[in-house]
């Protein structure tokens, strides 16, 4: 049953994370990435609709927090997404060379969190079948 809440919890929390997130890319633009205020009207826009976007990743993630059982399938998904995002600032780091502190420790993050959510993705779907 501690599975089955550990997974509850961190789909929630990761869901209004990136909803609040997302927001406040979308409402500040470059200013909302670190040491980019002045990046440009092209990154502004880029910030932006990628904002927009992790607005709906996050809202994913609060309606499979809100799902019972929570579905290991789309948080397997999810999960798979967010680890695609480590792998793609991992390549940004071979390609581009290292950036802000703040996007490493966002990356340190990601690579943290994917296997836990991995991990606990049928937590809730093996606690109804036992029950």
């Amino acid at each position: 049953m501690a599975r089955v809440k550990a997974l509850r919890v961190l789909a929630r929390t990761m869901g209004v994370a990136c909803v609040l997130i997302g927001l406040f890319h979308v409402l500040g633009g470059n200013a909302a990435i670190p040491g980019e205020a002045d990046a440009g009207p092209t990154i502004d826009s880029l910030g932006r609709f990628f904002g927009a976007i992790f607005v709906g990743y996050g809202l994913a993630w609060v309606w499979v927090a809100r799902q019972a059982p929570i579905p290991a399938r789309v948080v397997r998904v999810l999960t798979g997404v967010f680890l695609l995002g480590a792998v793609g600032r991992l390549l940004s780091i071979a390609v581009e060379g290292r950036p802000h502190a703040f996007q490493l420790g966002l990356m340190v993050l990601e690579l943290a969190l994917s296997p836990v959510y991995f991990w606990l993705a049928d937590a809730d779907e093996k606690a109804v079948r036992a029950a």
